[in-house]
């Protein structure tokens, strides 16, 4: 277990402890006592120098974004430390590619040197035991995977049995006091609930309910909840129309235990994904409903009667890089008829048509068309500026004639001809079957005549192949014509403008701005209608 360590006074180290719950199965042994009285036990045996000691008690393997590793990462990226050492592998990280990702990669960048006590692991001399390591690895990483099936059996077991399992109960709702896995009625927010499905069956939008919610201050559930918001907006702590149509048709509030609507992607990641309807789990009759049936299926029959009014997604050579000046979220594009009864696209600011009677944003209506056309203009105005044909045509040249160089007719001369090769060494192979009785007369002429004829046919595809290479390119007139082809597409090119623009924003005084990913193509705001 104890390695060797020749110069001590070089290292300054990092004690690295980590313990998740399911690590506490296993016994005392992986404590985090434990590991800190055998690391310490190291670091005096060798008389080596701790810089600090690191603790990240309660935290999966497979998570790396853990508070006192990134403490140490950090420390490490300062140089204030060049080794850590781990009890065991497994402690560093459970996740084998970025466990991978540090020890082939990251430690040895910057001259970090990794000792892993049990493993015998240490990457700062030659050892069968470094050699092994990333099977290590993903043992550890299998291991990981094991647990989290595992858990997710007992979770959906659970589920089948309406048991609720999540961290929060849905707004109306709370858990029970004295049973666990159960949900009870929230007197305080059922009566806002219950008023939500009443406006709904008076006939009144999701969006004339939420505008009533916000107008009378009343907290949405996340508030009311208490949930911490990451990245907050202009309208974060707001009711709008997409909550109260999920609430409209949460099918809880009726007495049914309703999950597994989102699923995680992977034991590593956080992320997770919308399942559709008919794979959620609803159990029946778990729970007091909040809400009549009767009243519930009425709802949801209006809201139904109402999906063909929401708003539609429209396609602009724009779209993803349009915003709003003042709050800077996405503008969103509407269709509107004009005096002669022609529909035309307008942008409106999303925030502002979400929360009109908030006051959150303005409305900054404006046709898409004119928009587009003078964003085209100072495009062309930047190309003519920027972009020549004789600047730009030694550059095309010289990839002209690197494409020639390794043209693809190439590869598949030399894939062609593998094939020729593959089919012959199968008639020599057939004509030693015949020759030994493995393979009779009849079936030998039969597959030999098909192979040949194939064979004859890649033979004759390779001498076109070979003719289509030998004819000489015409460089200097292909390279004109791609220059002059790429400097009329990139005002009209989405995939162009979107190389050369990173953002465009539209003022309610119908100015816009321009933020080019180049900063010699920075310039001034200008007015859309010039």
């Amino acid at each position: 277990m104890y390695l060797e360590i020749s110069n001590p006074m070089d290292y300054h180290a990092a004690l690295y402890i980590r313990l998740s719950k399911e690590d506490e199965n296993e016994g005392p042994s992986e404590s985090v006592t434990n590991q800190k009285s055998l690391l310490n036990e190291f670091v005096q045996q060798h008389r080596l120098s701790v810089y600090d000691t690191y603790v990240d008690d309660g935290w999966s393997g497979t998570n790396f974004d853990r508070p006192d590793f990134r403490r140490m990462i950090g420390d490490i990226e300062a140089k204030k430390v060049n080794m850590v050492i781990t009890k065991d592998l497994s402690r560093l990280g459970r996740d084998y590619i970025m466990t991978g990702h540090y020890l082939e990669r990251y430690f040895p960048e910057k001259r970090v040197r990794y000792i892993s006590l049990l493993d015998g692991i240490d990457t700062g001399v030659e050892s069968t035991a470094n050699d092994i390591t990333p099977f290590r690895a993903i043992m550890n990483d299998m291991y990981a995977k094991d647990i989290s099936k595992k858990i997710k059996s007992v979770k959906r077991d659970k589920q089948r049995k309406g048991q609720f399992i999540g961290g929060k109960p849905v707004y109306g709702y709370k858990m029970h006091p004295t049973e666990r896995n159960k949900i009870v009625i929230d007197e305080e927010a059922a009566p806002t609930v219950r008023r939500i499905f009443g406006m709904a069956l008076e006939g009144v939008s999701c969006r004339q309910i939420a505008v009533q919610l916000n107008a009378e201050g009343i907290p949405t559930p996340a508030t009311y909840a208490g949930l911490p918001v990451p990245n907050p907006g202009p309208y974060t702590g707001l009711w709008s129309s997409e909550r109260i149509s999920e609430m409209l048709q949460n099918e809880t509030y009726i007495g049914s235990m309703v999950q597994g609507r989102t699923v995680k992607v992977s034991y590593k990641s956080k992320k997770s994904l919308r399942q559709p309807k008919e794979n959620w789990m609803v159990v029946e009759n778990t729970h007091e409903p909040l809400i009549g049936r009767e009243t519930f299926e009425k709802v949801q029959v209006l809201v139904a009667s109402r999906k063909h009014t929401r708003s539609r997604t429209y396609d602009f050579l724009l779209k993803g890089l349009i915003f709003c000046h003042e709050c800077g979220h996405p503008l969103a594009a509407i269709n509107r008829k004009n005096a002669a009864g022609e529909e035309r696209l307008f942008f409106i600011c999303r925030t502002y048509q979400r929360f009109t009677k908030a006051g959150v944003c303005t409305c900054h209506s404006i046709k898409e068309k004119t928009v587009t056309d003078a964003v085209i203009n100072k495009v062309r105005e930047v190309c003519k500026a920027f972009l020549s044909p004789s600047e730009l045509l030694p550059a095309v040249q010289e990839a002209v004639s690197q494409a020639r160089q390794e043209n693809t007719l190439e590869g598949e001369l030399q894939a062609l001809q593998r094939k020729i090769d593959s089919l012959t060494a199968n008639l020599d192979q057939m004509y030693m079957d015949k020759l030994s009785g493995i393979l009779s007369d009849a079936d030998f002429q039969r597959i030999y005549l098909k192979v040949k004829a194939d064979r004859a046919k890649l033979e004759k595809q390779q001498k076109g192949l070979e003719r289509q290479i030998e004819r000489p390119v015409p460089q200097e007139d292909r390279a004109r014509e791609l220059v002059q082809r790429f400097i009329d597409s990139v005002p009209t090119n989405r995939e162009l403008l979107f190389s050369l623009i990173e953002r465009i924003e539209l003022s309610e005084s119908k100015e816009i701005y321009i933020k080019f990913r180049f900063k010699q193509l920075d310039f001034d705001c200008f007015e859309a209608n010039s």
